[in-house]
């Protein structure tokens, strides 16, 4: 029962950390990369729509990324959609067939302001691991009437070991981040 409640924690905090990277390569760096557009919504017919799902990504060059839809109809709504993303800076244009998405060179006081970002984004995934935490740590207090109080302080000090790896590779990842948007 113990051993239950930590894999199912372990489980959900390593999906945590797998979001908490995700976050992470949506924000941009020196370099275009078509991680940055994994997050983009295109309103396609109405309906909020992964821009993977509507269209193929290239990266030609170090700070353009060419978008080309398998709907030519949707050129319009995905130029708009990347327009429209926040913590971008994209300049998007349409010729016709293609989006070419131009970023432009990142300023010193914008890389900080991804820094800001990127460690809020950190942030939110050690909250969301610490809120597992909690819930197996009532999981094992349920189980004390039933396994006893030795096995209940054994599975919490195993769970506090879980929390730090997992907290810890979120750190990791951070750190690399940061150091990949500072980079010049």
């Amino acid at each position: 029962m113990i051993a239950d409640v930590l894999t199912d924690a372990g489980t959900r905090m390593g999906k945590a950390v797998d979001v908490a990277k995700e976050d992470f390569a949506t924000v941009r760096t020196g370099r275009a990369n078509p991680g940055m557009f994994q997050k983009i919504l295109v309103n396609y017919y109405g309906t909020p729509t992964p821009l993977e799902q509507l269209a193929s990504l290239q990266n030609n060059e170090a700070r353009t990324i060419i978008v080309t839809p398998y709907d030519k109809s949707a050129l319009k709504d995905i130029e708009q959609a990347i327009r429209d993303t926040p913590n971008l800076g994209a300049n998007p244009t349409n010729d016709g067939t293609i989006v070419r998405v131009t970023l432009p060179e990142l300023t010193a006081e914008r890389r900080k302001e991804y820094v800001k970002i990127v460690r809020n984004k950190g942030e939110d995934a050690k909250v969301s691991v610490r809120n597992i935490r909690r819930k197996a740590k009532d999981d094992l207090d349920a189980l004390k009437s039933e396994v006893g109080d030795d096995d209940v302080a054994r599975g919490e000090k195993e769970l506090e070991q879980l929390t730090k790896s997992h907290i810890d590779a979120i750190d990791d990842a951070l750190k690399r981040k940061e150091s990949e948007l500072l980079e010049i």
